[in-house]
C-alpha cells in the first residue's frame, strides 16, 4: 500500500532536484537523469573529465536522502576484497569475523573505474543485479535503497581497462556530464571563492527532504504507472531496430527494452504523470542505450557517434499516436 499521492510524490521529486543544485550549478541534465536512475532502482555511468562534479553529485544526492555514502577509487592494484569485504580470524574470540567493505552503503560512487581490471570490476556485479555481496559463501543483503554511480574519463586512456560488455549492460543509464556554460561556470567559481580559502564545495545548504524508506515507496509507485500495448510495442521496436542498422556492429538486448520501460516510467513520475507515453519513451533512449550499442568502425572513423545513430532510429522508428 503506497502512503505517497502522486502530487506528494511530484512534489518530492522537485525538492530533491532543487537541494542538489544548491550545490552543483548547472547540470540539470545530469541531475535529472540521475534520479530517473535513482527512482527506477538502476545503475548510472557517468562519463566526463575530472572536475565537473561527479563526486559533489553524489554527495549531495546522499545528503537529500539521509542515505550513507561511499566512495571508491579504482586504482590498477584495487582488489575485489577491497571493495566487498573479507574474513579474518580473531585470536581474542578464536572466531572468523566478517569485515564488511565499503560497498555496504545506500550510494556508493566507483570513482574511474575503468583504471581497475576487469575482475576487480566484476565485484559490483553481483550486488548491481542482486543487491547482495557473497564473503567466503556467505550472502549479506546491502543496505536499502541502493544505487552505484560509476565515473570514467572520456579522454585518458592509457593504463585504463575497457569495461565488460556484462558490466556496461547492469548501467540502467550512462550519463554524459560536459563542460558548463559561461555563466553557470561564473557562478560556480563565485560561489567556491567567496567564502572558501580551499576548492572544497560546502554541503552545509542541502538539506535532507526524503528518508531512504520515502524512496524505496517513489520505487513503488515507478513500477505501478501504466503503459499502454502500444507504448510497450514501441520501446521494443526501437530496440530492435539496434539489431538492424546496418552501422550498429553489436544491437541492444533484451534488457534495453527492459531498461527503456522502467526509466519511461520513471520520467512519467517526473513529469507528475500516471501513465507513460511515447515521448517519455523518446526523452530517455540516448541514456538507456548508448552504452548498449557498437559502432562498426568505419562509423568511428567518420566521427559518428552512438547518440548520432541513435536519433536516426528514432526519427525512422513510427511512434504510436497517443
Amino acid at each position: 500500500m503506497l502512503n505517497l499521492s502522486l502530487s506528494t510524490a511530484s512534489q518530492a521529486l522537485q525538492q530533491l532536484r532543487a537541494q542538489i543544485q544548491h550545490a552543483l550549478i548547472g547540470q540539470e541534465v545530469v541531475v535529472h537523469q540521475t534520479l530517473l536512475a535513482l527512482l527506477a532502482g538502476g545503475h548510472v555511468l557517468i562519463e566526463g573529465v575530472p572536475g565537473l562534479g561527479k563526486t559533489l553529485l553524489v554527495r549531495a544526492l546522499a545528503q537529500t536522502i539521509s542515505g550513507q555514502f561511499g566512495r571508491i577509487q579504482f586504482t590498477p592494484d584495487l582488489m575485489p576484497a577491497d571493495i566487498t569485504g573479507h574474513t579474518l580470524f580473531d585470536r581474542d574470540t578464536q572466531q572468523f569475523q566478517v569485515r564488511k567493505g565499503p560497498i555496504f552503503t545506500n550510494l556508493l560512487l566507483a570513482d574511474e573505474i575503468n583504471r581497475a581490471p576487469a575482475k576487480t570490476q566484476s565485484a559490483l556485479l553481483e550486488v548491481m543485479q542482486e543487491q547482495q555481496v557473497t564473503i567466503d559463501g556467505q550472502s549479506y543483503p546491502v543496505p536499502l535503497p541502493f544505487m552505484t554511480l560509476a565515473t570514467q574519463n572520456p579522454l585518458e586512456q592509457e593504463g585504463t581497462y575497457p569495461l565488460p560488455e556484462a558490466q556496461l549492460d547492469r548501467f540502467l543509464l550512462k550519463i554524459r556530464m560536459t563542460y558548463p556554460t559561461l555563466d553557470e561556470e561564473k557562478a560556480l567559481t563565485a560561489l567556491v571563492t567567496q567564502a572558501h580559502s580551499t576548492s572544497g564545495f560546502n554541503l552545509n545548504s542541502v538539506q535532507a527532504v526524503v528518508t531512504p524508506e520515502q524512496i524505496l515507496e517513489l520505487q513503488q509507485w515507478c513500477t505501478q504507472l501504466a503503459v499502454d500495448e502500444a507504448v510497450l510495442d514501441y520501446a521494443v521496436r526501437l530496440v530492435q531496430a539496434t539489431r538492424q542498422h546496418a552501422g550498429i556492429r553489436v544491437g541492444a538486448g533484451p534488457r534495453g527494452s527492459i531498461a527503456l520501460i522502467r526509466t519511461a516510467r520513471a520520467e512519467a513520475l517526473m513529469q507528475g504523470q500516471t501513465f507513460v507515453t511515447p515521448d517519455h519513451i523518446k526523452a530517455v533512449t540516448l541514456p538507456v542505450l548508448r552504452h548498449r550499442i557498437a559502432l562498426h568502425a568505419e562509423l568511428e572513423l567518420d566521427g559518428v557517434s552512438t547518440d548520432q545513430v541513435l536519433t536516426t532510429l528514432l526519427d525512422q522508428t513510427a511512434a504510436p499516436r497517443q
